[in-house]
């Protein structure tokens, strides 16, 4: 009795190794998320940063140096088109007229005298060529007298020219002197207020600029500056909407249309690899009461829309150097092999031995972008063609049919998967942030 028992025993052991042993060989490598190709409304962005500055505004500066002896305003002050702003010093420059115009009548005294001497040089010539006539001068002495009446001619007009010179330099004068009194050139608040009374206004030169005396801007008319990466700029074009939020406005989101792309870089960061941004100018359709130049702000531009695309996860799409190498295949022996065949037969996966598989080895491979399709839980890497990347997903253009199961995650796991492995779907969860099911 106790040997029959042993014997059962044996025998349900054997079993349990054997039932073990087969299971293994049927087990999955690994758990995978998985999502279904179907159609999507897609919409592609370029994220980008920046801050909010009035679409027109001007930097006031002084055209005339001295010290601020009035200043009419104030910042956050309203003011229209030629409104008196500040006055510098003007007792520099109001001298400067008086000395012209001195200078000036001095110089009409000369020409005056300098026309009385013409006249009478004039007459002497006048009378010596009578005489000449009548054999009562010699001809030096009328040659002399042409002399003298040409000399005071040319002082005449040297004159009149310096008195031209001296009107110019008066009327520069005069406009020297108005400088000093600031009018605003357009109407506005003024957003910045760089001086007080009592300061020295510095002017501008060739290589240095002036002293910004405060800064008018329009508020009607809004932009946002942002900075776009050299790889997204190429994206964008005129007239593309953009929705705006601003950091003080939390609770709300403004729409705008890109107005103007720059050509040029802003900055370039340093790195092993030289990369640059481009200044995007976006201007919004409306504008809240209280907003600021400068506060900062963050732009999502639309650049390309797409209506019931083909469409595939975002996590699906993984990169496999193509066509694959036999180590990169995963083929099984017995039934299990005969499972994999009759799963992956339609994708093209074809039975053949690790051994002796060797076209993917001789044939030059290129990266490619594709993903993975299921089938019965097996797995097979597909190249496919994208198009625009929305929020979620990939537009897919070729390689895949709507309605078909491709693995989406977790990325260690999809980064190292084999084409034909046996996978298990982990359990299904809703779209990250939208909590909708990808079925």
């Amino acid at each position: 009795m106790k040997k029959v028992i042993l014997i059962v025993l044996g025998v349900l052991v054997l079993g349990a190794i054997v039932t073990s042993i087969l299971t293994r060989r049927d087990r999955a490598e690994a758990k995978v998320e998985t999502g279904v190709v179907k159609r999507r409304d897609l919409t592609a962005e370029v994220t980008c940063s920046g801050t909010i500055q009035p679409q027109r505004k001007v930097d006031v500066s002084a055209n005339a140096m001295g010290t601020i002896v009035k200043l009419a305003v104030v910042e956050g002050q309203t003011v229209q088109q030629g409104d008196l702003l500040m006055e510098i010093d003007p007792n520099a420059y109001t001298a400067a007229v008086k000395a012209l115009e001195a200078t000036i009548s001095s110089s009409r005294a000369d020409l005056e005298l300098a026309r009385a001497s013409l006249d009478k040089a004039l007459q002497d010539k006048r009378r010596s060529e009578e005489l000449f006539k009548e054999g009562l001068a010699s001809e030096e002495d009328l040659i002399t007298a042409r002399t003298n009446a040409r000399i005071e001619q040319a002082r005449v007009n040297a004159a009149r020219h310096r008195i031209d010179q001296y009107e110019a330099n008066l009327a520069k004068a005069h406009h020297d002197l108005s400088m000093v009194t600031l009018t605003a050139p357009m109407t506005g608040v003024i957003t910045r207020l760089n001086v007080e009374e009592g300061e020295n206004a510095i002017m501008g030169t060739l290589n240095n600029p002036g002293t910004v005396l405060l800064v008018i801007a329009d508020l009607g008319t809004m932009e946002a500056w942002v900075e776009v990466d050299e790889t997204e700029v190429v994206k964008l074009e005129l007239g593309q909407t953009a929705e705006i939020s601003i950091d003080a406005f939390p609770e709300e989101v403004f729409t705008g249309t890109v107005t103007e792309i720059g050509n040029s870089p802003v900055n370039a960061r340093s790195s092993s690899r030289e990369a640059v941004d481009f200044e995007v100018k976006i201007t919004l359709q409306d504008s809240p009461p209280n907003i600021r130049p400068g506060l900062s702000a963050k732009a999502d531009i639309v650049v390309a829309t797409r209506e019931q695309a083909l469409a595939v996860p975002l996590g699906a799409v993984t990169v496999r150097d193509y066509p694959l190498k036999s180590a990169d295949i995963r083929r099984y022996s017995g039934k299990r092999a005969r499972k994999q065949l009759a799963a992956l037969a339609e994708f093209g996966f074809k039975a053949r031995s690790a051994a002796g598989d060797s076209t993917g080895d001789r044939t030059k491979r290129k990266e490619t972008e594709g993903i993975f399709l299921m089938k019965d839980n097996f797995v097979k890497f597909v190249p496919v063609k994208l198009g625009i990347a929305g929020e979620d997903d990939f537009e897919l253009i070729e390689g895949v049919a709507e309605g078909q199961t491709v693995v989406t995650g977790p990325f260690r796991i999809l980064r190292e998967l084999k084409d034909g492995a046996q996978v298990e779907p982990l359990k299904k969860k809703g779209r990250r942030g939208r909590g909708k099911s990808d079925d």
